[in-house]
């Protein structure tokens, strides 16, 4: 059953936006509700300067049924010189060694393996 992810409300299979909010409907595994949210429950897996190279490893893992969320402390608002914000990649404290494992997996290919395959 997809879920607002801004508003939380509930929708029927086959719609695809929120008619109060117009965000894009998530599935509800990926759904989080504020009491999943506390900080004991999330464990930060990866950190980087890329928000781009976070931002793919989130969604691989979100590929593999692994739900992860990202932590940005990027402020677009503020223009400086240089890189020195932190992204990190966070999953559910139960897939902490599913996600290492997947990741390390991911990394630990080559191009010319995967055309192997």
């Amino acid at each position: 059953m997809p879920v607002c992810p801004k508003c939380g409300y509930e929708y029927v299979d086959g719609v695809t936006i929120c008619r109060d909010c117009g965000e894009t409907l998530v599935s509800e595994k990926f759904f989080l509700r504020p009491e999943e949210w506390s900080e004991g429950n999330w464990i930060v897996i990866y950190t980087s300067n890329n928000e781009y190279e976070v931002e793919m490893i989130k969604d691989n893992l979100e590929g593999a049924d692994i739900p992860a969320t990202i932590l940005s402390q990027k402020d677009r608002n503020f223009p400086a010189p240089g890189d020195f914000s932190v992204v990190k990649l966070l999953v559910h404290k139960e897939d902490v060694n599913n996600a290492l494992n997947f990741i390390e997996q991911v990394k630990g290919e080559s191009p010319d393996q995967e055309e192997e395959k």
